[in-house]
């Protein structure tokens, strides 16, 4: 039973962080498919801004 929770304290916080730091770089990544349309409602947010300003200064 000792070497359970020796074994337990030592490498338990080892591995905590490993899944951890794995699930973090897992939700990280995405597919490209959302990156199409990240890209796309960017480009479709700066053309908005830019008619925007335009009709700011024709006014």
């Amino acid at each position: 039973m000792d070497t359970i929770l020796f074994f337990a304290r030592s490498v338990g916080p080892f591995v905590l962080l490993a899944l951890l730091v794995g699930a973090w770089l897992y939700t990280r990544r995405s597919s490209k498919r959302t990156d199409q349309r990240a890209e796309r409602g960017a480009r479709e947010l700066r053309e908005e801004l830019s008619e925007r300003q335009e009709k700011d200064v024709d006014l």
